[in-house]
């Protein structure tokens, strides 16, 4: 199982914190799993999730677009982050 985490304000706009995806051969990369989620989304989760300023991470570290994922991987999409 891959555990895909949603965060900030992508977790309040897709109204889902977290999901258990089955890691399959076609998921095995950031940006398969990311398609996969925007299919099963929909248009919505297209919106969200192909933003351009989206931050993902694989195990708690920032990713690019072809990182690997293994089963047992725990996946996190999130804004960027600011603070003050």
């Amino acid at each position: 199982m891959i555990k895909v985490l949603f965060f900030a304000r992508v977790k309040e706009e897709l109204d889902c914190a977290c999901l258990d995806i089955a890691w399959q051969a076609d998921i095995a990369d950031l940006d398969s799993l990311q398609a996969y989620l925007c299919r099963r989304g929909g248009p919505r989760w297209q919106e969200v999730l192909n933003r351009s300023n989206m931050i993902r991470a694989i195990n708690q570290a920032v990713a690019n677009d072809k990182a690997r994922i293994d089963d047992g991987d725990e996946v996190a999409f999130f804004p960027p982050v600011t603070g003050g």
